[in-house]
């Protein structure tokens, strides 16, 4: 973070200093509202939370080295009061941009493959300027702020995923961050429940590209007609990209051997063969996109290929694979699920799997509303039709109508339930057999990368863990 004094923190974010012995002391470290992960120098934003609210770790975040706490109270130790803390973090982060107008703001959205595609703009973009990204997921309106403060002066790209939950949520993060360049990758049906439907989704992520200046960018998946359809809700130049001929920028000739997609980079006259290391066809689409942005921003063909050839992802819990002493592979796809993604992730097990018996453990899909119980049916039917050999579904009444449509369709598959991640465990852990690969995939609330990170350790129900 741009190093900034208590005093001038307070005068951003219209507050006032409490338990201040020193005005003039400088933040030099990102702002943070979980107490465990302050660095020393940081500040840390006292915000309520489901079951606790954030004062009551002020003292804790102060004895880890944060020099204050953004508070809406006294709080006993070094403080700048405010009314409302996560109004004062969003001008926070706006303060910290401002002081850094060198930095492009790059934002991006889409029902899936946000995170993956921001990991891969962090290792392609370099090669035009230093660049940070998005820490974790953190794309609403609590960590994408918290992403901003992260800035510091020599950044040249500052790359942020922005998710929606409803109609304005992107406007309202557009606000915060400005961004000259909006990359949109998909419109499909995560959070569906919450919006009511596609069109309201193409909605809500079409916010990003009006949110660009008449000399911005705007980069639109032409394989996805709700987003190639943004372009007329934009003054920005356009740049699209996909397996469509008229696409900007295309993926020819792809193969996946063992897993791992390949293609050929092509665009203008300039063609370049990629070789991901990131497991699952889907990731063209993600590698492609983050092309779009380089390659739209001044980079060449020839270098972006080899930069996304290099990359990994460092996320855990997409697509991360893992293969223990005894031959079996963990394939951890647990940190979120919507059938797009289910979709992706058993595509991505067939073509890993190389004749090796398979077992899928997946956890109910959240946020579907109405549709819920028939798209948990689509998935058990699509299971059973892949020719897995072994479903463990996990949650409850959705989980129960996964497996019975998966069970009624292939009597021959071997069907089980679990309550829950730890029960879960217990069923994987004692059915995996040396050389069978895993996949573990479920919404983020079932709780099952836990289960996927133990299942990837050599004894996976060893107490003692």
């Amino acid at each position: 973070m741009i190093p900034l004094s208590l005093e001038a923190v307070a005068a951003a974010v219209s507050g006032r200093l409490c338990d201040v012995p020193d005005a003039s002391v400088l933040v030099t470290a990102p702002a943070v509202v979980d107490s465990r992960t302050v660095q020393p120098g940081g500040l840390f934003a006292a915000l309520p939370g489901e079951h606790t609210d954030g004062h009551a770790f002020a003292a804790d975040a102060v004895k880890a080295g944060a020099v204050a706490v953004l508070a809406t109270r006294p709080v006993g130790v070094p403080a700048v009061l405010v009314e409302d803390v996560l109004n004062a973090l969003a001008t926070l982060a706006r303060t910290v941009l401002a002081a850094v107008p060198e930095a492009m703001v790059i934002g991006l959205t889409g029902s899936a493959g946000k995170t993956s595609t921001k990991e891969l703009l962090a290792q392609v973009l370099p090669e035009l300027g230093p660049t940070i990204a998005t820490v974790k997921s953190f794309n609403g309106e609590i960590g994408m702020p918290l992403a901003v403060t992260h800035l510091d002066e020599g950044v040249r790209y500052l790359v942020l995923e922005m998710g929606a939950r409803g109609i304005g949520h992107i406007t309202h993060l557009t606000r915060i961050a400005p961004p000259s360049v909006g990359l949109v990758l998909n419109v499909g049906t995560a959070h569906i429940g919450a919006f009511g439907g596609r069109d309201q989704i193409a909605q809500a992520k079409g916010e990003l590209v009006e949110a660009l200046p008449a000399d911005g960018l705007a980069v639109l998946n032409a394989d996805d007609p709700l987003v190639a359809a943004m372009a007329s809700r934009t003054s920005a130049q356009v740049l699209t990209f996909g397996a469509d001929n008229d696409a900007g920028v295309r993926a020819l000739d792809v193969a996946v051997d063992a897993g791992r997609a390949s293609f050929t980079l092509a665009a203008a006259d300039t063609k370049a063969r990629v070789e991901l290391s990131l497991h699952g066809a889907h990731q063209v689409s993600n590698a492609l996109a983050a092309a779009a942005v380089a390659i739209g921003l001044g980079a060449g063909v020839e270098t972006t290929a080899a930069a996304l050839s290099r990359a990994v992802l460092v996320a855990s819990g997409r697509m991360e694979v893992t293969d223990r002493p005894d031959g079996v592979r963990i394939i951890n796809d647990a940190f979120n699920a919507n059938p797009d993604s289910m979709k992706a992730a058993f595509t991505a097990l067939q073509s890993m799997a190389d004749g090796r018996r398979t077992i899928a453990v997946l956890g109910e899909m959240k946020e579907l509303g109405a549709d819920g119980g028939e798209e948990h049916r689509q998935i058990g039917r699509l299971a059973a039709a892949v020719g897995i050999h072994m479903l463990i579904a996990v949650g409850g009444d959705d989980a129960q109508t996964m497996a019975d449509a998966a069970q009624q369709d292939n009597p021959q598959l071997k069907v089980m339930r679990a309550p829950d991640r730890d029960h879960a465990l217990t069923l994987a852990g004692e059915l995996i057999q040396p050389g069978d690969i895993v996949l573990v995939k479920g919404s983020h609330s079932v709780g099952l990368e836990h289960t996927a990170e133990r299942l990837a350790q050599p004894d996976p129900l060893d107490d003692d863990r």
